[in-house]
């Protein structure tokens, strides 16, 4: 959140972004034979709050996150939504809760009281993953304050075992994400903490004469946390031993993906203001930040952004992980495109995608395939920070559009925002999947202060589908870290199970794959995080294939 120093820089930045602009804008050629992505909203009845009263407290604009998973085991997606609350000492009414929304054939039933998971903390995010290797996936809340983990006790509730699992916190957590880094067949806890925060001392900024929210540089960072899984139930914070304490560390958004191939997964942490982290798994319980040797740390002229919203994904179908960061308004959203497993290219401007960021404050993203045509799209929300930036940025709005940027076959996007366009919302968390088991990705969108929208994907094409949803037995229950790579012809895609991603948010752990007008995957190989592979050929689309670890190939 650095709107001070993004207006310093702006006509620095409008050169600099020209240039590169003008000398790349030939590569973005759109593919005119696919049709539009087609979207329809649809509001849902729950009101998010950050609590404002005019104190302007500095965590009020973060927004929270979503999640989209299958809590009761019935195969559809059912809906989370953190909220925040009062930031008043004296309001003593806890009105403002998290909700949950049961998925029956495409109707949203609150059932909130009845799972016992409307938490009345000041929530940010969220992250899901069967922690106890039950069967049932469990749900853990990034709060201000104590955070929680909702046990999944598989009778359609659930009980807060954070306190006795030893991961409750105490910091601003921002963002969460399980995986199994040393893989032992449990899932661990990476949770993102983003500043120390004390509301008696709430900094006070203004700009231009005018009362607005501080930016992160005034208060010190805090850092992330890493909790390895004991297998009892309990967790143990392992931040210094596996060399990830980083106190001077802003994070926002993380997620865990093998981007270097090697079999074990890495992490990356979106920054506010600092440089943003690429911890690589060095195998040995150790991990070692190599963003900047990367390439991913800073930007392109070599300073950190305001990273908000991260995730990765192969939008070139080369074989390995990619990397998105959304940042503040008159700063690229960043596209890390991975050189060799080490080394990453920004390639924004060159994919098209750089120039259509710069009028807006981004934050959640991902990378989806929404028309199935066998490449990676990207969704990214959008909205600002003060309700009353118009007063100090002429070409600022509070409420923005999101934007769909379509695919060209891994060498640029197109901008299809037009097709929603007409809705304008302050947005913050996005959550993928498909909501009603149609084969095509929908999503859904948290807004500040606003009703959350799902937007429906209706749009018309002929191309085929995949769905795979895995179970592991040997490894974590959630398969979470697994990795599937289809091969249609000599084309290729990967895609990785992944707990937390995006902004504050957690997407479907299915797995989708847009075939285009193939109507079968030649190949089919799946990687588990134990190393272990299995294979399927001649698999037809069309189809959800569930697939567990320990059964026979087919």
């Amino acid at each position: 959140m650095n709107l001070q120093t993004a207006h310093l820089h702006l006509v620095f930045l409008a050169c600099f972004w020209l240039l590169l602009f003008f000398t790349s804008v030939q590569l973005v050629k759109a593919d005119i034979s696919q049709p539009q992505i087609r979207l329809e909203p649809q509001s849902l009845p729950f009101r998010h709050t950050d609590g404002s009263s005019g104190e302007k407290y500095f965590l009020e604009p973060l927004g929270s996150g979503v999640a989209l998973f299958d809590y009761d085991n019935d195969d559809d997606l059912d809906l989370y939504f953190v909220n925040g609350n009062s930031l008043q000492s004296s309001d003593t009414k806890s009105l403002h809760r998290n909700r949950l929304f049961r998925n029956d054939g495409g109707n949203f039933i609150d059932i909130t009281d009845l799972t016992g998971v409307g938490d009345t903390g000041y929530g940010l995010g969220c992250c899901v993953g069967d922690y106890n290797n039950d069967g049932f996936v469990d749900l853990y809340v990034a709060n201000f304050g104590a955070n929680i983990l909702y046990k999944n006790n598989g009778d359609g509730t659930f009980t807060d075992a954070a306190r006795h699992a030893n991961i409750d916190g105490v910091q601003l957590s921002s963002s969460c994400a399980f995986a199994d880094y040393d893989g032992d067949g449990d899932l661990d806890l990476y949770t993102v903490n983003y500043v120390k925060l004390d509301l008696e001392t709430n900094p006070k900024c203004t700009y231009q004469g005018v009362f607005t929210y501080c930016t992160p540089e005034v208060l010190p960072g805090e850092s992330d946390s890493l909790y390895r899984n004991n297998g009892d139930g309990t967790f143990s914070d392992i931040t210094q031993s596996a060399g990830l304490f980083a106190p001077n560390g802003k994070g926002l958004g993380v997620v865990w993906g093998d981007y270097d191939n090697d079999g074990d997964p890495d992490i990356f942490v979106a920054n506010d203001t600092t440089p943003n982290f690429l911890y690589q798994n060095n195998g040995s319980g150790t991990f070692q930040n190599v963003g900047l040797f990367a390439g991913v740390a800073l930007s392109t002229e070599g300073r950190p952004y305001s990273g908000m919203g991260t995730n990765f994904g192969d939008f070139d179908n080369d074989g390995d992980l990619d990397i998105v960061v959304t940042n503040f308004q008159d700063q690229t959203n960043s596209l890390y495109q991975n050189e060799q497993h080490a080394f990453f290219n920004e390639v924004s401007f060159s994919t098209g995608i750089g120039e259509k960021s710069l009028p807006y404050l981004a934050w959640g993203v991902d990378f989806v395939d929404l028309n199935n045509d066998g490449w990676l799209d990207l969704f990214i929300a959008n909205g600002h920070l003060d309700p009353n930036i118009s007063d100090i940025d002429p070409v600022g709005t509070y409420a923005q559009c999101n934007q769909i940027f379509v695919n060209q076959k891994g060498q640029a996007f197109i901008d299809q925002s037009a097709t929603i366009r007409a809705q304008r919302q302050v947005s913050r968390g996005t959550a993928f999947g498909d909501l009603d088991n149609d084969g095509d990705i929908d999503i859904v969108v948290s807004n500040l202060n606003d009703h959350p929208v799902i937007l429906w994907n209706v749009t018309q094409n002929n191309n085929t589908w995949f769905t795979v949803k895995l179970v592991g037995t040997t490894d974590n229950r959630s398969a979470i870290g697994t990795r599937v790579k289809i091969k249609i012809n000599h084309q290729i895609q990967i895609r990785e199970v992944k707990s937390g991603s995006g902004y504050l948010s957690q997407s479907d752990l299915r797995l989708h794959f847009g075939l285009g007008q193939a109507k079968q995957i030649d190949q089919l190989e799946i990687r588990w995080p134990n190393g272990t592979t299995k294979q399927f050929n001649q698999v037809p689309g069309n189809q959800t294939l569930t697939v567990t670890q320990s059964d026979p190939p087919r």
